[in-house]
């Protein structure tokens, strides 16, 4: 499967937490699974840090790379199919990764149910 990591996936794949439950990890590990984490996801993680909302491990980003993790670029097309999205959600770095997920054919990994709501296909944790 090819797997579009929320940010709360990413944030909780680097920690040790009982948030991700086991099938989950697993998959999350399988070599066979290609993971994909946005940029729109580092950058919303960049201000979260910034404001003192979020700490993350040093080498963050080379951590993610380690695990096996592709950084998705934005890319013009993903953010304008933001404005065609019905207005379900308001998080907008929500709504883009929802948009890269049906623009690349990802399945987006999320704990956030209202997000299968849009029709992409979810693995809700």
């Amino acid at each position: 499967m090819r797997l579009l990591l929320d940010t709360n996936v990413v944030i909780w794949m680097l920690g040790v937490s009982s948030r991700l439950p086991p099938n989950v990890r697993e998959t999350l590990s399988d070599p066979r699974n290609a993971l994909f984490v946005s940029t729109s996801t580092i950058h919303e993680m960049a201000i979260k840090v910034s404001i003192g909302k979020l700490r993350v491990p040093n080498g963050f980003p080379e951590s993610l790379a380690d695990r096996g993790c592709t950084f998705l670029p934005l890319g013009v097309e993903d953010a304008w199919r933001v404005a065609s999205l019905p207005l379900l959600h308001r998080d907008p770095f929500d709504r883009l990764i929802v948009a890269q997920a049906m623009m690349n054919r990802l399945t987006l990994v999320t704990s956030d149910r209202q997000l299968a709501d849009y029709g992409v296909p979810v693995i809700l944790i």
